[in-house]
């Protein structure tokens, strides 16, 4: 079994695969390979879509939304799952400012 480096063609980030890992993911996508946080933000947006988004529309705009952030891909990455997990909580909140902040209550000792 033979590991080989491929890098996503969303967001950039490698990881070393197997080919026949690197085959599967390509048929799944277009011929695309995507890491696995790109390839579950496609399932989600094919199952969630109100368009009837299919894989390969999916795919695409899942790429354009990558190309939209100039940071390195591990906050691409971050940004994905932060994204992702709301979609599946119902919050679909943007900006940071709306997201619920957390302090400790008046009977919490410090120490």
């Amino acid at each position: 079994m033979e590991i080989e480096s491929v890098r996503c063609e969303c967001c950039g980030l490698k990881e070393d695969c197997t080919q026949d890992y690197i085959s599967d993911v390509k048929a799944k996508f277009d011929g695309k390979w995507l890491c696995g946080l790109c390839s579950e933000a496609v399932r989600d947006e094919v199952s969630r879509s109100k368009k009837q988004f299919g894989v390969e529309e999916a795919v695409k705009a899942h790429m354009s939304f990558c190309r939209n952030f100039k940071s390195n891909p591990a906050v691409r990455v971050a940004d994905g799952l932060r994204q992702m997990l709301r979609r599946r909580s119902g919050d679909l909140s943007n900006s940071s400012s709306s997201s619920k902040k957390f302090t400790r209550s008046a009977s919490t000792k410090l120490y």
